[in-house]
Formats: structure tokens, C-alpha cells, sequence
């Protein structure tokens, strides 16, 4: 008789930074989850990426009240990308990962859906939006970000996902060979490869609270997918000296023969060479930013800093001295 096949472990990594507010749902609605879905262990990873309110409080209490549930505080803020590969390193052993955001922007519910697209062969599940809940000015950087990104990209990397998807052990091992520090999680689970599923879903508002990237973040994060993908900067930069040095080559050219042949008017130039200086210091000084966005990311790398530092488990009070 055949011995009944182990229950998967599925780990869910949630960073957590100022989310006071959304946690009590968070914790409803995923313990229903649990509660409702039989043929897998849970083991829910919230990665408390140095909260400034009582966020890591309330989950060292969830996680008193639900062993499932579990803490990694880092030491500081060092960024979502930061603590998302923290709460990766801390799943290892787990059979499969469900990665998502603390906001319920990315419902819980789905995550079912998603373990079944693995269960039927796929090691990456991606979460897809059909629709996004976001209006005004988010959503118009949104969307001009995964359209140009989509363009820009060496690498193809499908539009209209992010974090919220699955990925199985073996893609979780091929993210731990990747020790660079400017992380894109949506390129680098597409660079990694593996067989790949799509799941829809209808992305929601925030269930509480306001949003915790700010625009700055945000700005930094598209950034980090552009660079860290892509070279199409470099060689647009190319294809302008080429066409300026063509420019400037064909203006010099022009003006020699306007000088041999003597036209009744020989052109003073000064709004001409002006236009031009302004032009080409234009396009040194994109060119010296472009380097620069590069180079500080090769610096970054070569320091070779960790990515993040878990602050340690909480300890009694320190003996009075001898």
C-alpha cells in the first residue's frame, strides 16, 4: 500500500514596512485562507523592513497567537527589493513561494489559483492584472512605465506584472545566485527562466492606510529595471554622437564651401554656434548622467555590502555586572 503523497509547504513573503493599518485584515484574510485550503502547510514570512509604527508589534503578536505565522526584522528600512530577498532567504525549504505586498492590493484569495498553475508543471506563476484599481498620476506612470520598459528592455519581460506571483524551489534557489544589489524582482524572475504560467486577476485598492512608496521610491525602482536590463541608454547615447558628429561634419562642410565660393552674404553664425554649443552641451551632459546612473551601480556592486542585516531575536535584559 502506498504510502499518502506529503503535504507541500507553501511559504508566502510579505515586506512590511508602515502597514499598522492593513495588518488586522491581513491577518483575518489569510487566516481564512489557511484555515479553508487543507492540502498545503502554510508558512506565511512577513519581513518587517524597519517600520517607524507598531508594525513589527502586531505581527510578534499574531505570530504568538498563530505559530504559522512568522517575523524577520531587518535593522533598518533598506527597501522592498531588500526585504523581498530577505523573506526568500528565510522560505528556503519551503516546496513553493508566494510572493506579495502587505496592502491587499494583490488579494489573497488568488493565491489558490496560483498553487494550482504550479501543480500543473510551472515553476514561475506570475500574477497578471486585468485590471488595476490606481487612478491619476500612479496610474499614468504605471502605465507609461510598463510600456516603455516593455520597449526598452533587452530582455522580454511581460507587461502588467510585479511581485504577486509564485515561484517553485528551484527557481527560488536560481534567485539566491543573483547577489547584485539593485533588484528588479519582475525582470529577474523572467531572466531566470524556467516554464512560466499566467494567472488574472483584478488588482484592488489599498485596504487601508496610504500607499507606503512614494514617488521618489517609485522613480528609483523604475530606474533600477531600466538599467539593470537594459543597454538601449548606452547605445541611444552612440547613435546621438554619431548623429551630431554627421550634423556638426555637414555644417562645417556647408559653411567651407559658402566661404570658397564667396555668396553675396557671408552669415554672422552666432545664433547658429550658440544653438549649437547648447545643443551639443545637452546632449554631453545626458550622456555624463547616463554613465553616471551605471557607474554608481557598478560601484554599489563592487562594495560588495549585503543587501540586507536581520536585526536579532529579542533578548531579557543584560546581568547587572560582577
Amino acid at each position: 500500500m502506498n504510502a499518502p503523497a506529503p503535504i507541500p509547504t507553501i511559504a508566502l513573503v510579505i515586506p512590511v514596512f508602515n502597514e499598522q493599518a492593513v495588518l488586522p485584515e491581513l491577518f483575518t484574510r489569510l487566516t481564512a485562507l489557511f484555515d479553508g485550503t487543507h492540502d498545503c502547510a502554510w508558512r506565511p514570512v512577513l519581513v518587517d523592513d524597519g517600520s517607524h509604527d507598531p508594525s513589527a508589534s502586531l505581527i510578534r503578536a499574531q505570530s504568538a497567537r498563530d505559530p504559522r505565522f512568522e517575523l524577520v526584522e531587518l535593522s533598518r528600512n533598506f527597501g522592498f527589493q531588500s526585504a523581498l530577498a530577505a523573506g526568500l532567504a528565510h522560505a528556503r525549504g519551503a516546496e513553493a513561494v508566494v510572493t506579495m505586498d502587505a496592502d491587499l492590493q494583490d488579494p489573497p484569495e488568488i493565491i489558490p489559483q496560483l498553487v494550482v498553475a504550479w501543480r500543473g508543471g510551472a515553476e514561475i506563476v506570475r500574477a497578471m492584472r486585468r485590471t488595476r484599481a490606481e487612478t491619476g498620476l500612479r496610474r499614468v506612470g504605471f502605465d507609461l512605465f510598463h510600456r516603455l520598459f516593455g520597449s526598452l528592455s533587452d530582455f522580454p519581460i511581460e507587461p502588467n506584472t510585479g511581485t504577486f506571483g509564485l515561484i517553485g524551489r528551484h527557481a527560488v534557489e536560481a534567485f539566491h545566485q543573483l547577489p547584485e544589489r539593485h533588484r528588479f524582482f519582475p525582470g529577474l524572475r523572467a531572466w531566470i527562466g524556467f516554464p512560466t504560467a499566467d494567472v488574472l486577476y483584478d488588482r484592488q485598492e489599498r485596504a487601508a492606510g496610504v500607499p507606503q512608496q512614494t514617488f521618489r521610491r517609485l522613480i528609483r525602482y523604475a530606474l533600477d529595471g531600466v538599467f539593470s536590463f537594459s543597454h538601449l541608454p548606452l547605445r541611444v547615447l552612440t547613435y546621438a554622437g554619431i548623429f551630431v558628429a554627421c550634423m556638426g561634419f555637414a555644417a562645417g562642410l556647408f559653411f567651407i564651401l559658402w566661404r570658397i565660393f564667396q555668396f553675396e552674404r557671408s552669415p554672422t553664425g552666432f545664433t547658429t554656434l550658440a544653438a549649437l554649443i547648447t545643443f551639443l552641451g545637452g546632449v554631453q551632459l545626458i550622456g555624463i548622467g547616463v554613465l553616471g546612473e551605471y557607474l554608481g551601480r557598478i560601484y554599489d556592486e563592487v562594495k560588495r555590502r549585503p543587501n540586507y542585516i536581520v536585526k536579532p531575536a529579542a533578548r531579557s535584559a543584560r546581568p547587572p555586572p560582577c
